[in-house]
């Protein structure tokens, strides 16, 4: 029967003045794991409700709209600014007594959550699924499209009547680090990436690129014939990325297998 507990609403504020929407489920233990969503997805949404229970048996969890998205204020920046929206959602973790944070951030989501490790620190553990190493990608037909919604006046009111979605129309500047420059300044936080082998967004060459380029501790699942984030992940996945967050903050040297 499907979990009917709803989540706390929260509203916080970011540093720099968005006011972000999130939901908190409440976990019995010291682990509270930041759920990141997508481009263009919210923490409401099925799949990432999906998730947040799946993670909620192991934690804690606070699942936050990205600025721009959702009932969250501002302009997304697709990777930049977000990175306060996180850290707002960690502060928040925080105040509620939680002691061991994990970030857990799927496609944009798990770059940010990269980037904010790297760059604010703070945090326990580092899970970034189907996330791009690199900016500006055009390798792949979805991306294409992507890049069309972020970079046309059209795009954007397309994707923000279809979708929610407010892109800010002014471009980087400057042009943030990319998750693959930073990812390697995360350490001694463990972090784990974890890419699908059938990516239609990002191939498997961004988890390498990012795995390669961040230090130890370290661990990269490749996941075969799994597609891309959110709406690919299956429940074993989450079990899984759950047992893994709750040994790394643990700090103990238990594997867990990548897959079952």
């Amino acid at each position: 029967m499907e979990d009917v507990v709803m989540p706390e609403p929260l509203t916080l504020y970011t540093g720099d003045g968005v006011r972000i929407d999130a939901g908190h489920l409440r976990g019995d233990g010291a682990v509270c794991f930041i759920l990141a969503h997508g481009f263009t997805c919210s923490w409401g949404q099925p799949a990432l409700r999906r998730i947040a229970r799946g993670l909620n048996r192991h934690g804690g969890v606070i699942g936050i709209d990205f600025r721009g998205h959702g009932r969250s204020g501002g302009h997304s920046t697709v990777g930049d600014r977000e990175v306060a929206d996180v850290d707002a959602a960690v502060a928040a973790a925080r105040r509620r007594g939680y002691s061991r944070i994990v970030l857990t951030g799927f496609s944009m989501g798990g770059a940010i959550v990269v980037r904010h490790a790297a760059l604010q620190g703070g945090v326990d553990a580092v899970v970034s699924v189907s996330a791009p190493a690199r900016w500006y990608y055009r390798g792949t037909v979805p991306m294409r499209r992507v890049h069309w919604v972020i970079e046309r006046r059209v795009g954007r009111m397309a994707v923000r009547l279809a979708r929610g979605t407010r892109i800010a129309s002014k471009g980087w500047d400057p042009v943030p680090e990319a998750p693959h420059e930073v990812v390697g300044r995360i350490a001694p936080v463990p972090l784990l990436v974890v890419h699908g082998d059938a990516d239609p967004f990002f191939p498997l060459e961004h988890g390498h690129q990012l795995y390669e380029a961040a230090s130890d501790p370290k661990e990269l699942w490749v996941e075969p014939a799994f597609g891309h984030a959110e709406a690919a992940a299956t429940p074993d996945l989450i079990k899984r990325i759950g047992a893994w967050a709750m040994s790394a903050v643990s700090g103990t040297s238990d594997p867990v297998t990548p897959r079952d």
